[in-house]
């Protein structure tokens, strides 16, 4: 059995790997997405995909996991963003802002002083999903488990969170809790699919799909699940654009998701206009 799994997984090539991905990717960044507009942390999540730069430059340099240090490093900017936060005066907004910059800088800064990095930083911040190895496509894979086990079970406490804060806590609910979860989920999230789809392009495949879904259905239940579903057909669709065009598969990704968002404010206000006219027919008669 395990001979015959080997067989199937070395006979599939560069393409159908980043098709895999693709999809898990964009399911990923569909699921948690709708987190993020729901709790409006789009400018967080935005500095989080930034910030994780230096992360990867400080594995590249001292020869460790990319990954493991953008994940490493989100941790630290997380501490920091809340840290920031928690002053007089000071709100979520001003602490990603400082962080974005920060991480950012300190990545360029890094990059360089170290110009014979073994990695291409230039795939990095815009991905390369063509290039995307089984280990990358088992953590996407993985955390997308990891999500939607973990929305199974709290989704309900996070949107009430969300909703009404106040009767949160008064229901006795610790709303710091709601708020960990969703930020663990988004650095987890940002960190699986930046091989893929870069630092820089990551933010599109995260908001787009939660934003497009939330156009078209009026419950939550709804939005999360469409989101995946769109995030997974624009990512798919990015790739073969990609293909097809001979462009950054990144790039592709993220001017499909544009159009999947445009054709949801296109749908929403024809939907508008069909039911003010059916109104105004009705009212008539």
């Amino acid at each position: 059995m395990i001979a015959i799994v080997e067989t199937l997984v070395t006979g599939i090539g560069f393409f159908e790997r980043a098709l895999i991905e693709a999809v898990l990717a964009g399911a990923l960044a569909g699921l948690v997405g709708t987190l993020v507009v729901l709790r409006k942390r789009a400018f967080f999540t935005t500095a989080l995909t930034h910030a994780t730069f230096p992360g990867a430059m400080v594995a590249a340099v001292f020869g460790f996991s990319v990954v493991l240090g953008s994940a490493l490093f989100s941790v630290l900017l997380v501490a920091l963003m809340t840290a920031i936060a928690r002053l007089r005066g000071q709100d979520a907004q001003v602490a990603a802002g400082v962080v974005l910059t920060f991480g950012f800088a300190l990545g360029a800064i890094l990059q360089a002083a170290n110009p014979s990095l073994p990695i291409s930083v230039e795939s990095f911040l815009v991905g390369s999903i063509l290039t995307v190895g089984w280990a990358d496509i088992g953590l996407t894979a993985a955390v997308l488990l990891v999500s939607i086990v973990v929305l199974a079970a709290r989704a309900r406490h996070i949107v009430f969170a969300t909703v009404d804060e106040l009767g949160y806590r008064a229901a006795g609910y610790r709303a710091w809790v709601a708020e960990a979860i969703t930020v663990a989920l988004i650095a987890a999230t940002v960190v699986a699919i930046m091989p893929a789809i870069g630092a820089i392009l990551a933010i599109a495949l995260v908001v787009g799909p939660a934003a497009a879904a939330r156009l078209l259905v009026s419950s939550t239940t709804g939005v999360f699940a469409l989101a995946p579903a769109i995030g997974a057909l624009a990512a798919v669709l990015g790739v073969i654009l990609s293909r097809e065009l001979a462009v950054s598969a990144g790039g592709a990704i993220t001017l499909v998701v544009a159009g999947l968002v445009a054709l949801a404010v296109a749908a929403r206000r024809l939907i508008a206009v069909r039911w003010r006219r059916d109104e105004t027919q009705y009212l008539a008669t």
